[in-house]
């Protein structure tokens, strides 16, 4: 297959951009806000779900789906919140990159709803017993503790389009791809073989 060369035709300055998709509503510049409102704080408090972007040094991004109870998130003021961080692979990522570079940003999801709360702030990775107390089960070790710079509700567009939460446009199980059959042939490209 023929690699494409994305350089050839690309947009390369702010200004084309602009040209090319305008400016948004005085609306969509206002709806940010650099607090945790009583709103946000109810969106958190019953989310199961976010994604947590992080980049290191260099700008090589991951994103992190994360998966706790509602209300997994403690909020400790108006502009700070900590995340616990729970015991899984050991690869770390998200944290290796906060240690590099500590701009991060949060989407948090709630099921059943198709608007989604962005947040953005900076990152640093934390072990104060106090700040990771009370946080629902077993206190994690670690954690992530985030000044908060911008909040804003983000429009349904995606989700509605996607139509996510409704079963009737989800695949039949046995059609889906399976995680274990992906894991076992990528580390098969790396030369891993592991037999099932």
């Amino acid at each position: 297959m023929e690699i494409i060369n994305f350089s050839n035709g690309a947009v390369t300055s702010k200004e084309e951009l602009r040209e090319l998709v305008g400016f948004p509503h005085e609306h969509v510049i206002k709806k940010e806000i650099s607090i945790i409102d009583e709103h946000c704080k109810k969106f958190i408090s019953m989310s199961p779900l976010f994604f947590l972007s992080t980049s290191n040094a260099e700008g090589r991004c991951d994103v992190s789906p994360r998966g706790d109870r509602p209300n997994g998130i403690k909020i400790l003021n108006d502009h700070q919140l900590v995340i616990p961080v729970r015991p899984g692979n050991k690869r770390v990522d998200s944290l290796m990159n906060i240690l590099e570079n500590p701009h991060a940003g949060l989407v948090f999801l709630i099921p059943g709803l198709d608007e989604v709360l962005r947040i953005n702030g900076r990152a640093t990775v934390i072990t104060n017993e106090e700040l990771l107390d009370d946080m629902g089960g077993k206190a994690p070790f670690i954690g992530i503790g985030l000044d908060v710079e911008e909040c804003f509700i983000h429009c349904s567009r995606a989700l509605l389009k996607s139509k996510i939460w409704s079963p009737d446009t989800w695949q039949d199980k046995e059609s889906l791809p399976s995680g274990l059959d992906i894991f076992l042939a990528h580390l098969s490209i790396n030369g891993v073989e592991i037999k099932k």
